[in-house]
């Protein structure tokens, strides 16, 4: 099941439209709130200038980045885990989700509706989070009330009961202080505000932007561990690259390449990953017939200049089925056909 990461905020912060413009789609994008209803899912490509350096090599016809598919939920409003607007059927659709980028609007145009009126980023945040928040708390509720009358308390219950009241303080989840596979007893519950989050601030083109504000943000995000990026969707904005990148390592994602003269192609795995598991990415056949792979690192690739330097030079070697994969490892997988 490929991963997915969800685009998600109030209405009108400019969730379809950088949707659009990662994925190469062409959503509605309305000034009105749910002009999105049922989730858009695109493909995007992961941005990776190590496959530009192995081209500048090899020349070959083409190059193929990696892929994550991106979803683009409607918009939550107050009242969204009781039911507002749709509420529980979008805040379904972020269950699914691996990922999460929270669109939030700094922005200021009298043309595009807020649906609070005003543009206060900090309380479109805590809006949000405390819809997420309530979701969760009636998550976990139902869990401790059908362990109870079973009668099967453990430590999965005391667990709960201490993420239950953690939430009930307007915390997110993330910022709980786990223990060593605690998270493992609250995984098949799939709470939303355990999710790893990238917030997205978009703002003016203009220079009309609140620093303190923003500054306060980064505080309020930095208590999270989570990651800020501030961008404008009316300019070509490298920030969109920086999202798209961080959004691949929450994924918890890396990648090895193929190399050859017709293309170059970057290929997705989990992070840790054995040359046997990796060699599935490409065929089913590679994996059942595995035999060994040649693997070149990256930075010898790029050092030698060449494969036939890297094998003159003895950095080219032969791994077996449990070698762990090196982010931007060069692999060639042997196999019985």
């Amino acid at each position: 099941m490929k991963l997915k990461c969800g685009i998600i905020g109030l209405p009108n912060t400019g969730k379809s439209t950088f949707f659009n413009l990662i994925s190469n789609s062409k959503v509605l994008s309305e000034n009105f709130p749910f002009s999105t209803i049922e989730p858009n899912y695109g493909i995007t490509k992961v941005p990776d200038e190590r496959l530009y350096e192995l081209k500048k090599i090899v020349n070959p016809t083409k190059i193929i980045p990696s892929e994550i598919k991106i979803v683009d939920i409607a918009g939550l409003i107050k009242g969204s885990h009781k039911g507002e607007g749709l509420g529980n059927r979008f805040l379904s659709h972020i269950r699914e989700t691996n990922v999460i980028i929270h669109m939030i609007r700094f922005f200021h145009d009298l043309s595009i509706l807020h649906v609070e009126g005003s543009v206060n980023p900090i309380r479109d945040k805590e809006i949000i989070d405390m819809e997420l928040q309530f979701k969760d708390l009636e998550t976990i509720e139902k869990r401790l009330e059908k362990v109870t009358k079973k009668n099967r308390i453990n430590k999965s219950t005391h667990i709960l009961k201490k993420i239950f009241s953690f939430l009930k303080k307007g915390k997110n989840i993330r910022m709980y202080p786990f223990k060593e596979n605690d998270k493992e007893y609250i995984k098949d519950l799939q709470l939303l505000t355990v999710k790893p989050v990238i917030y997205v601030c978009n703002i003016d083109d203009r220079s009309e932007i609140n620093l303190h504000i923003i500054e306060n943000m980064k505080k309020i995000v930095e208590m999270e561990n989570s990651t800020l990026v501030i961008l404008s969707l009316k300019k070509n904005c490298i920030a969109i690259d920086q999202v798209l990148k961080k959004t691949y390592e929450l994924l918890n994602l890396q990648s090895f390449f193929t190399v050859g003269k017709k293309e170059i192609r970057s290929w997705s795995i989990p992070n840790p990953c054995t040359a046997h598991e990796a060699s599935s990415v490409i065929h089913t056949d590679f994996q059942k017939g595995f035999i060994r792979a040649k693997v070149i690192h990256y930075d010898d690739y790029i050092k030698y200049g060449s494969e036939e330097n890297v094998k003159k030079e003895g950095k080219m070697f032969l791994a077996g089925k449990n070698y762990l994969i090196q982010d931007g490892d060069v692999i060639h997988f042997i196999f019985n056909k």
